[in-house]
């Protein structure tokens, strides 16, 4: 099954949930960046949690996740577009997993709990919208649920899952996001959270090859729901050679001709996705030529 997302509407407009199947792409991340299982559960979850919020955004508009607590896989970045597009990394792919009393994976303790969650939007204003919330347990889904309550003031139901294979590979990755709009009626609430404590949990859905669309009607009631968008999700980084060579540009002629000097060439390494991009001297003699074209 292909990677996408669902939005749709519920209960008469007074619900708006998001759905998405993100195996592939989780699978993409882990691979570039060669993670063990802790970390790509980790970014697993906050890339799944970051195409959602990003599907809530129009046009152009993009966002950045941040997540410090101070826990074993470091920082965790995450970038998102409203297409469907998404990247990410931790700090510490290879970080190693400790186990909870359940003997789970301990997500908590790689997370953190000591710091912040922060969403920088673009959206096309003279400055980005910026809101940040402290971590409340570590475990990804809880955090954005905090943080689209106290930050954004909507109260939300989050579920974000990944399982991994034997070989450390993806086996399934997914989740939602449950909104209520200001309109939303006491029966409503009450129905939803019935059925949030009844379902099955989202790992054990996505687990069973569960598409966005059936999650939907997990939660919410196939009679109850109007699908209102459908969009591919994928790993998509915006890094590229030449974006490379702009940025070797702005460092100025002097700086090109000292690595031209120390080195007689440049590597460049894109953290998202890490592909590398290799500068010969001729390319650094070239790039100094336009840069002093330019001044």
């Amino acid at each position: 099954m292909k990677d996408y997302l669902v939005k749709a509407i519920a209960h008469d407009k007074q619900v708006r949930v998001y759905a998405a199947i993100t195996t592939k792409t989780i699978e993409e991340a882990r691979r570039r960046h060669d993670m063990l299982p802790i970390a790509s559960v980790v970014i697993g979850r906050s890339m799944t949690a970051g195409v959602i919020l990003g599907a809530m955004l129009k046009g152009e508009e993009k966002l950045t996740i941040k997540i410090n607590g101070g826990g074993s896989i470091g920082t965790i970045l995450v970038d998102a577009d409203a297409n469907g597009g998404v990247r990410g990394y931790v700090s510490n792919p290879h970080a190693h997993p400790g186990q909870n009393q359940q003997e789970l994976l301990d997500i908590k303790s790689a997370v953190g709990t000591k710091g912040t969650l922060s969403v920088t939007k673009d959206i096309g204003l003279t400055h980005p919208f910026i809101g940040q919330v402290p971590i409340a347990s570590g475990e990804i889904g809880e955090d954005f649920a905090s943080y689209l309550l106290h930050s954004e003031q909507v109260p939300s139901a989050v579920g974000v899952s990944v399982l991994i294979n034997p070989d450390f590979t993806i086996q399934a990755a997914g989740g939602f996001i449950i909104q209520l709009m200001p309109n939303t009626g006491e029966e409503t609430i009450r129905f939803i959270e019935k059925r949030l404590q009844t379902m099955p949990s989202i790992s054990s859905m996505i687990g069973q090859g569960i598409t966005p669309e059936q999650i939907i009607n997990q939660l919410l009631g196939e009679e109850n729901i109007s699908i209102l968008e459908t969009m591919p999700v994928q790993f998509r980084c915006e890094c590229s050679r030449d974006r490379i060579s702009n940025a070797i540009l702005s460092l100025g002629s002097v700086e090109i001709q000292d690595m031209m000097d120390t080195d007689g060439q440049a590597e460049a390494k894109c953290h998202f996705c890490n592909e590398g991009y290799y500068f010969s001297k001729e390319d650094l003699e070239n790039l100094l030529k336009l840069s002093i074209k330019e001044v």
